[in-house]
């Protein structure tokens, strides 16, 4: 059987289906796959970051922080609640509504954008072909114009450290414990180990995080990663830098950890180990033989600046081609391949794409850290603002962190801009925006910010770049 498309997109995760709608928006005829099957045996679009990453960590994070806040802070605002108990089972249960609600809502924005939405395995062949295989073992042959392959990423694995799913698991494992462990092991303080372990260590569990590198969140502006290890350490994070695992086995109902460090090895036991060291592009059975698609030695697919592949007509998004792996990056890109196609303009700029870390004091960033900037040997100038000087802040007591703005001394252009505090996530958005624009600190100077805000944080920030700050001393 043979079915002719102008655009089949393979993969509906955060970077696939937008391309599919976008695709649909343009007056094409389009058709999107995807295979995500869930642990409970049902079929959802929306991929990994739907299912089981972006949404349901930030509906625990949520959960978790209530439940922290609730316990240790209500009483300072003056309420009065009594015991506080933990209804885990009720909490699992909302993540749970919350992902089928959303993953719901991509089907219905797939079918309101005349895309048609295949459930089964997406495999590119020569000639811009593209095999489906149901669930069912059925099998049927797409002819397209165009294709977009998008089939994500998944866990790296550890050979030292085998995954059985139950005691060693992936993060996404991680987001369904039916208990709080007692002792939870974390190996990788990224972000996806941080944000694990903040939720099962606000939830109870005493968490131990063995991070190999030397330094905490190295890809954030140190400054900023210092204040961060300082909160995370005051929170209980057992954060264990230049630790590598060398091997971990369950071993009754525990798992024993070896690692290594300066001080030589040791062993650490605990009930539940997640593994969390990073994602791989996700190509498994994707492409036959004669595509003309290419991979890199890291594995990910071979794309140019507007993300075609070496393959006439054939495109790659997301995480399963350079760049973060991050769901609103694979967005754009899914929306710009779409609007090409359709012979319209289509552009990402790589320079500002926020970061996000979703924990507490969040994290956010967008652009060059300090020490990039520093070592381009471009003449900067830097400007931070405490938010223990905000009174909105501190009338939510979240007075933790700072805004920081780096900028250069030349023409005054903001060059990143580093937030780690209270919806710091939300907070970033206007960094991105005076970025896009190439703004100058002054241009936020001279902008009125309302007040009391949190963003009057990047205000008072960009102030402080030339030492005008008027809430706080400049330095």
């Amino acid at each position: 059987m043979s079915d002719s498309y102008d655009l089949v997109v393979i993969g509906a995760g955060p970077a696939g289906y937008p391309a599919a709608i976008r695709g649909g928006q343009n007056k094409l005829k389009v058709a999107c796959v995807d295979e995500w099957k869930n642990t409970d045996g049902t079929y959802t679009f929306g991929g990994t970051c739907l299912n089981a990453g972006c949404i349901p960590s930030k509906a625990l994070l949520e959960s978790s922080e209530l439940y922290h806040r609730a316990k240790e802070e209500f009483a300072q605002h003056g309420i009065r609640i009594g015991e506080i108990k933990l209804d885990l089972a009720q909490m699992q249960k909302r993540r749970a509504a919350i992902v089928k609600g959303m993953t719901s809502g991509i089907a219905a924005l797939l079918k309101a954008a005349g895309v048609v939405g295949l459930q089964g395995h997406g495999r590119l062949l020569p000639g811009n072909r593209v095999q489906v295989r149901g669930h069912d073992g059925s099998e049927k042959t797409l002819q397209a114009k165009h294709v977009v392959l998008a089939s994500g990423s998944t866990p790296i694995r550890l050979s030292a450290v085998p995954h059985d799913g139950k005691y060693i698991v992936d993060s996404w494992n991680a987001l369904e414990f039916d208990a709080v462990p007692k002792r939870l092991g974390v190996i990788g303080a990224g972000v996806i180990g941080l944000e694990l372990g903040s939720v099962w260590r606000r939830l109870g569990s005493e968490v131990t995080v063995l991070e190999a590198l030397a330094d905490l969140l190295p890809m954030v502006d140190q400054a900023v990663a210092r204040e961060a290890q300082r909160h995370f350490n005051k929170q209980g994070l057992d954060i264990k830098l230049g630790a590598k695992v060398l091997r971990a086995a369950a071993s009754g109902a525990a798992v024993d950890v070896v690692y290594s460090d300066a001080q030589g090895e040791h062993t650490l036991q605990v009930d539940k180990l997640v593994v969390a060291v990073g994602r791989r592009p996700f190509t498994e059975d994707l492409l036959a033989e004669g595509t003309g698609v290419e991979l890199d030695a890291r594995g990910f697919i071979e794309v140019d600046e507007h993300c075609r592949t070496a393959a006439p007509n054939v495109w790659a998004i997301g995480d399963v081609v350079r760049g973060a792996m991050l769901a609103h990056k694979g967005k754009e890109e899914g929306i710009m391949v779409a609007d090409l196609i359709a012979g319209r303009y289509g552009e990402v700029n790589y320079k500002v794409i926020p970061s996000v870390i979703y924990t507490a004091p969040e994290i956010a960033w967008v652009g060059l850290t300090e020490e990039q900037v520093k070592a381009s040997g471009r003449p900067y100038k830097v400007g931070t603002f405490p938010f223990a000087a905000s009174g909105r802040a501190r009338a939510m007591e979240a007075a933790q962190g700072m805004a920081k703005v780096v900028a250069a001394t030349d023409d005054d252009e903001i060059l990143g801009v580093h937030v780690i505090g209270p919806m710091a996530g939300e907070l970033i958005a206007e960094a991105v925006l005076a970025m896009e624009y190439s703004a100058s600190t002054e241009d936020i100077q001279r902008t009125i910010h309302a007040h009391p805000t949190l963003c009057e944080a990047i205000h008072e920030a960009a102030l402080a770049a030339d030492k005008r700050a008027i809430d706080a001393i400049n330095r």
